[in-house]
């Protein structure tokens, strides 16, 4: 992440999130183990998606960062460099689905939308975007 230069602000998935989700491998892990043949294979699909979530979050913890000259946003790809000149919109999109609220980061740059929730960034998505709005030039 040595592509932005001066002061750079990171926000990485939660430690706590990823401690769940490992837990979600060896539970899944042991209902395969333990159920039949249909239950062995629904539960080897989730223990293994799981699994690739607890990987990315191992590979990749830090989700974003911001500095001076733009973003780095990071994942299984690897990691990309958005200028702020590429970014056209940073905005929270917040909806109400069955009494349950889910509030996503949205950063328009162009052709591409990079959307994070609170657990990819391990903080409200609103102190985030202000965070990035104050850096914004």
């Amino acid at each position: 992440m040595s592509d932005v230069e001066g002061p750079r602000h990171e926000w990485r998935v939660p430690r706590r999130v990823t401690a769940l989700k490992a837990a979600g491998v060896v539970v899944f892990v042991v209902v395969a183990l333990l159920g039949d043949r249909p239950q062995l294979l629904l539960a080897g699909v989730a223990a293994l998606g799981f699994a690739l979530l607890v990987f990315r979050d191992l590979y990749a913890p830090v989700r974003l960062a911001a500095g001076e000259d733009g973003l780095i946003v990071g994942g299984l790809a690897g990691k990309e460099r958005i200028s702020w000149n590429d970014v056209d919109r940073i905005r929270v999109d917040s909806r109400r689905r069955y009494g349950l609220t889910t509030e996503l980061l949205e950063i328009d740059a162009g052709d591409q939308i990079h959307l994070f929730s609170r657990f990819d960034l391990g903080e409200s998505v609103y102190d985030v975007a202000e965070a990035l709005m104050r850096l914004r030039p």
